[in-house]
């Protein structure tokens, strides 16, 4: 005897759609963090955290500003994820 499921067989095609990959939100985040100059924390994939703002970013990378150390210019796909610091820059 072959198994044969209950009920609708298109109902699993009918689950929930998985989320987009991209939300086009990334440019406006930067910008906004940016413009405020709001001091940030950015974890790199290798686990080593830098602090500054972000005073440009573009496509590939960002450049993080930062007080009494070399700025640097960081390559997105190093980036495991920026956090506001909170607060304002002074």
């Amino acid at each position: 005897m072959p198994f044969r499921p209950q009920g609708n067989p298109n109902a699993a095609k009918r689950g929930r759609t998985p989320p987009p990959e991209e939300t086009f939100e990334e440019a406006s985040f930067l910008k906004t963090l940016g413009e405020k100059q709001k001091p940030v924390s950015v974890k790199l994939m290798d686990g080593q955290t830098v602090s500054g703002w972000i005073e440009y970013y573009d496509k590939h990378m960002v450049r993080l500003t930062r007080e009494g150390a070399p700025n640097l210019f960081i390559f997105k796909h190093e980036i495991m994820y920026i956090a506001e610091d909170g607060g304002k820059r002074k």
